[in-house]
């Protein structure tokens, strides 16, 4: 198993300049991760900065609150795959979800999902610390009904990030074809194991330089 090919070498902070993301890309070529997860403003530098490399460059719309319309997302997402964007992580409306609105959501992904088919990976983030347990399945039967790639747990901009037994309910409720992204709270290769054992097939993490050296150093000896 390879621990870096399922991190998506992550950035979304405000205050992130150039440089730093300049850096993400380096790190990411050096550390040979999946892909650099950076906000939209900067998926240009880092198409460019990775360009001839296999590194994916990913973003997020609506991000993080995810209560922008669903004509704005499928904008930003199409603009996102013009500029270089291989892979987007949206933010479901969540309040839709939480009354029920669920042809709202499912009309979103649906039609992010169509914007970006054959172009890009569309991954669901349900930002699970705001949502019950009856709430999560929900979102994961309409993300996969909808079209999307992914399900994933958070945007690391809310309450809470990934636990275990949020992985082993998305996984269990969408089954063994649908990718599962946790994010938020990855933070060690220990944690990174864990997540993976309990059903996940990609991670969101800033720290993927330290999880990387940690596996390194378990699996030498």
């Amino acid at each position: 198993m390879n621990i870096n090919k399922y991190i998506d070498h992550t950035i979304l902070k405000p205050e992130a300049t150039e440089a730093d993301i300049k850096n993400l890309c380096d790190e990411a070529l050096d550390y040979d991760f999946m892909s650099v997860c950076i906000q939209p403003y900067w998926v240009s530098k880092a198409a460019a900065f990775l360009t001839g490399s296999d590194v994916k460059v990913c973003t997020v719309v609506g991000f993080p609150h995810g209560a922008n319309t669903a004509e704005v997302k499928t904008f930003e997402a199409k603009q996102a795959v013009q500029n270089g964007a291989h892979e987007v992580d949206m933010v479901i409306n969540i309040g839709a979800l939480k009354e029920k609105s669920y042809d709202v959501v499912r009309h979103e992904i649906a039609s992010i999902a169509e914007a970006v088919k054959g172009q890009a990976i569309l991954k669901v983030i349900i930002e699970t610390a705001l949502l019950t347990d009856e709430e999560k399945v929900a979102a994961c039967e309409i993300a996969k009904e909808a079209g999307a790639d992914f399900v994933k747990t958070s945007t690391g901009f809310s309450t809470g990030g990934a636990t275990l037994a949020d992985i082993r309910l998305m996984r269990q409720t969408v089954g063994p074809d649908m990718d599962v992204k946790a994010s938020g709270g990855v933070r060690s290769y220990e944690d990174a194991q864990n997540f993976i054992e309990a059903g996940a097939t990609r991670l969101g993490a800033s720290s993927g330089k330290a999880i990387v050296d940690e596996w390194k150093a378990a699996t030498a000896n």
